[in-house]
């Protein structure tokens, strides 16, 4: 419920968001929003620039149905979008929504159950990074660098009602190599624990050592050279930033000059967003993901619900999108869920056989030459090693009979129809196969 009598936020956006609902045939990106201006007769950056998203058609059940009125929240997510985009070239359309919200819901901490992360991440230098993370700091609630900070001071600034938002600049630098990682393992479980309201660490404070419980739970964004602990992108909205490219050009962030239109823009946010926190933390969206996703998406949904106009639709595509470009992204990392696709695909193979032996199956997973498991330690991946893997899902070898009655060690069809159900529906889905009874 929007306040009965609300002061104006901002002025009316002169150019409004579009989103057309599907793809035109022959024009290809022209579902993807932008901010209405033509960027071939204006190229102002604060029109948008960034790079187009993912080209089709929105899922029937993502894109909800006509556009309610816009509000003037409405109006400051456009004037902060369009701000973003001045300084920073995102990697898509769905990105800078996503960004844009994320900025918005860290006014709105209170009522979440959820803390999102905001995971700013790229294959090398120069890539935005730490552009992005100025701006960022300009427009979050009450942000807090932590730049060498020690994880028991951050705990020990994290107010439980009104939580900073931290920000998190080179991660690389402690989580970019397994040494580092295990230096830092507080720190990651500090921003794991922090996902999810009610979650404390526990130290012994005063010279009695009496026990004290510190809270968790704050926003964060954190940005690095390549990808963070899983257990962090898990918990994360993932932008994945590009180095510019020729002729793509932003306005030079000045703080002098820039930080106080920034500033004034924020705390247009904050007083259009406080008189809606008990709204916020009572709303329950319907979202186009589910479990630990949807815990994270859901912050930004909801602020794109209160905001209303085309806000609701641009949320909840970028959170289908992105979400499915993550499972993507996570079947095609060398990890449990990409060797059960790979397995998956072996067995489509050679059609749904019943078993294959464990030499039959190392032999399959290593031919190929662009594949992780032929450079899997000093001989590629072994019997060993693929043994360890499947057994997290529970899934252990046994005495499968070959085709002239020898019985080797080897995997049987039936032991993977769970795992492949739960960890790459996508892959030749089950449900589709023509020997769902064999095994």
């Amino acid at each position: 419920m929007q306040p009965t009598d609300p002061m104006p936020h901002s002025t009316p956006a002169s150019t409004p968001a579009l989103w057309p609902p599907v793809a035109a045939p022959g024009k290809p990106g022209d579902h993807i929003p932008d901010t209405g201006i033509d960027t071939d007769t204006d190229p102002d950056p604060a029109a948008g620039d960034v790079a187009p998203g993912p080209a089709g058609p929105p899922p029937d059940d993502v894109v909800p149905g006509p556009d309610p009125d816009p509000t003037d929240g409405s109006e400051l997510l456009d004037e902060l979008r369009a701000q973003i985009a001045r300084f920073v070239i995102l990697p898509s359309q769905e990105a800078l929504d996503a960004v844009t919200l994320w900025v918005a819901a860290t006014h709105l901490q209170p009522a979440w159950q959820h803390a999102p992360r905001l995971a700013v991440v790229g294959p090398a230098k120069r890539c935005g990074k730490s552009r992005l993370l100025d701006v960022l700091t300009e427009t979050v609630h009450e942000p807090m660098l932590t730049i060498n900070t020690t994880p028991a001071a951050i705990f020990r600034s994290i107010a439980e009602e009104n939580p900073p938002t931290l920000l998190v600049d080179e991660a690389d630098t402690i989580f970019g190599t397994p040494k580092a990682a295990e230096k830092n393992e507080e720190m990651r479980g500090l921003l794991n624990a922090g996902h999810q309201r009610g979650r404390y660490v526990t130290r012994v404070v005063g010279n009695d050592h009496t026990p004290h419980r510190f809270a968790t739970f704050a926003m964060a964004a954190i940005a690095g050279i390549g990808d963070l602990p899983d257990t962090v992108m898990d918990r994360a909205v993932v932008i994945r930033m590009r180095r510019r490219a020729e002729g793509e050009s932003v306005k030079p962030f000045r703080s002098r000059r820039d930080t106080p239109a920034l500033h004034a823009l924020r705390d247009r946010i904050a007083g259009w967003a406080g008189p809606l926190l008990d709204q916020a933390a009572d709303l329950e969206p319907k979202m186009p993901v589910e479990d630990r996703a949807a815990d994270t998406w859901e912050p930004l949904v909801i602020v794109a619900d209160l905001a209303a106009g085309a806000w609701p639709r641009r949320a909840r595509m970028a959170c289908a999108q992105m979400v499915d470009a993550e499972v993507e992204a996570e079947q095609e990392h060398a990890s449990g869920a990409r060797i059960l696709a790979d397995i998956r695909r072996v067995f489509v193979a050679r059609h749904e056989v019943d078993s294959i032996t464990t030499e039959d199956l190392l032999h399959e997973l290593c031919k190929d030459l662009e594949s992780p498991w032929r450079k899997r330690g000093r001989d590629g991946l072994t019997a060993r090693h693929l043994s360890d893997m499947l057994r997290e899902f529970g899934i252990k070898s046994a005495n499968v009979r070959t085709a002239d009655g020898t019985q080797l060690k080897g995997y049987t069809r039936n032991k993977f129809l769970d795992a492949w159900r739960r960890y790459c529906p996508t892959v030749h889905p089950i449900d589709a196969a023509p020997a769902l009874g064999k095994g």
